[in-house]
């Protein structure tokens, strides 16, 4: 059965689509079943996985309405080795459509729930603001993967999103938790960063990832070529790290996991 996980942060520019389209492919290069699910109407994890949002058929706009299922929806994203439920700007009109409809924030969780035997992981790639979108995102996800750069604003930021992630799993998904802050874009040159990189481990512990993403030159470069950095250079820096991120991932479901559940076997990449 999948895990799923939602890659969320109400603050923008934060690198929530270069950290699912990066940990989908580190994940996939790794062994793992990944599907990776855009959930954001500019469909900006959609572009950075190949996969061109204005030639889709089917969406997860589709889905939400539920005039197709996740099946029907996903399609391969070949050179990254996952599968994608992909959004175009169609997404942005399901918040309106949406409204009147029942179960409407658990639109998504119902749909995920048919395929969970087919994936390992299925991540979701969250808009960054708490709507109708984020909400589905929200109540179908096991936990929520913070991605986060090391600055005063980002802590503030935090705060908010961790009261929303509290009243969701208080009143509608009880699964719910915070995974994992992973820090990105981080550069140790600068004295700020180091400092808000303690603070946040000296308040949350264990739930900041071991891992740390880079400031890397590559991975800003990858979108422009439709690849996650993983693929379009895997021996950049940040594409090492983001590898090392995908089993740290599997090391902390790992922990997660009923003992009755079977473990996930993880490839090396140099194998895959």
């Amino acid at each position: 059965m999948a895990r799923i996980f939602c890659i969320a942060n109400q603050k923008g520019g934060v690198g929530k689509t270069t950290t699912s389209v990066n940990l989908a492919a580190g994940l996939a290069r790794i062994g793992q079943r990944v599907l990776l699910v855009d959930l954001d109407p500019q469909g900006n994890a959609t572009m950075g996985s190949g996969v061109d949002k204005r030639k889709l058929e089917l969406t997860v706009y589709d889905v939400l309405l539920e005039s197709a299922s996740v099946r029907e929806a996903a399609v391969s994203a070949e050179k990254c080795g996952y599968q994608l439920l992909g959004a175009n700007r169609e997404l942005a009109g399901a918040e309106v459509e949406l409204v009147d409809i029942e179960r409407r924030e658990k639109r998504l969780k119902s749909a995920l729930a048919e395929v969970q035997a087919d994936y390992d992981f299925v991540l979701i790639d969250c808009p960054p603001s708490l709507s109708m979108l984020t909400l589905n995102g929200l109540c179908s996800a096991h936990g929520v993967i913070v991605p986060m750069q090391c600055e005063y604003f980002a802590l503030e930021g935090l705060t908010d999103l961790v009261n929303t992630i509290k009243q969701v799993h208080a009143n509608l998904n009880p699964d719910l938790q915070i995974i994992g802050l992973l820090r990105v874009m981080f550069d140790p040159r600068i004295t700020l960063q180091s400092q808000v990189s303690e603070q946040l481990r000296g308040h949350f512990g264990d739930k900041v990832f071991d891992t740390v993403i880079p400031r890397n030159v590559r991975l800003a470069e990858a979108p422009s070529y439709g690849l996650p950095g993983v693929v379009f250079d895997p021996n950049a820096k940040g594409s090492i790290a983001f590898v090392d991120f995908a089993r740290e991932m599997v090391e902390r479901v790992q922990r997660m996991a009923p003992v009755d559940q079977p473990k996930i076997q993880v490839k090396s990449a140099s194998s895959a």
